[in-house]
């Protein structure tokens, strides 16, 4: 006598059809948002084969957890939180490493200190330094040191090239932040955003320390994200005086270390 098929045995699990789960569903929206054609939720139920009630409540959810947006005309995009996770993968390439020799280069022109700064966790940490040799230098920055976005010049040049939703995202979560920085308000620092994005670099002075400043470029990804900042900290009088070949010698480094890092991660 042939025994019944048991249940724990499944002849052929191919044959089987399984529904995709709460987790494939929202991945495959995310995917979807990748294309800046999806924006609206009839194109990501169109895109995605979810029914378009399915898809507005995985939508719900992940511009609620940050990893989606949607603005004021209902159009979705790719969220911040996205971009971080994609910023820890693209730390498998060091920065710090294809920044050194800029550095160096820097400090050893200008005399003064030369930084490199990257973002966070919502935050901006210096991740390396080259003292120059003239003797007033900036001693309040060192390795490791974490800052709000916005406060210091590498800082800021980081926050002032995020996209501008984020941007603004960034500026109000930080609001509290700014209470250790007296001068700072999330008013100054739009206004200083826009002063920098119209000049192409960021002038920081005499906001956190008096007579004390930066001069900073962004370091943006193949995509214009901001991955860091190239910076020199001085006095502010030594930077105003050369203002611009210190911009213009930041920016010369900063396609050279964002051309190596793109030789590295970018896409292939």
């Amino acid at each position: 006598m042939t025994p019944p098929p048991s249940d724990d045995v499944v002849a052929d699990p191919a044959a089987r059809t399984t529904r995709p789960s709460p987790v494939q569903r929202a991945l495959s929206i995310l995917r979807a948002l990748s294309d800046p054609q999806v924006r609206r939720l009839s194109d990501v139920a169109r895109t995605t084969g979810l029914d378009p009630a399915t898809a507005s409540r995985l939508l719900d959810m992940l511009v609620q957890e940050g990893f989606a947006t949607r603005d004021d005309k209902r159009r979705y995009g790719i969220g911040p939180e996205v971009f971080q996770l994609a910023d820890v993968a693209q730390r498998r390439v060091d920065l710090r490493t294809l920044a050194r020799p800029s550095l160096e280069r820097l400090a050893d022109e200008f005399e003064d200190t030369a930084i490199l700064t990257e973002a966070s966790r919502g935050e901006a940490v210096c991740s390396d330094i080259e003292l120059g040799t003239y003797p007033i230098r900036a001693n309040y920055v060192e390795i490791g040191t974490r800052r709000p976005l916005g406060v210091g010049a590498g800082s800021l040049a980081v926050l002032a090239w995020l996209p501008a939703l984020e941007r603004a995202r960034r500026l109000q979560q930080g609001a509290r932040k700014l209470a250790a920085f007296p001068r700072l308000t999330p008013q100054g620092l739009a206004a200083e955003i826009e002063a920098a994005r119209a000049r192409g670099h960021v002038l920081f002075l005499d906001w956190v320390v008096e007579q004390m400043g930066g001069i900073a470029v962004p370091l943006l990804d193949y995509e214009g994200r901001p991955l860091g900042a190239l910076s020199i900290a001085a006095l502010s009088e030594r930077i105003r005086a050369r203002e611009a070949r210190l911009a213009r010698r930041l920016k010369e480094e900063a396609r050279r270390v964002t051309s190596a890092w793109t030789r590295r991660a970018g896409p292939r």
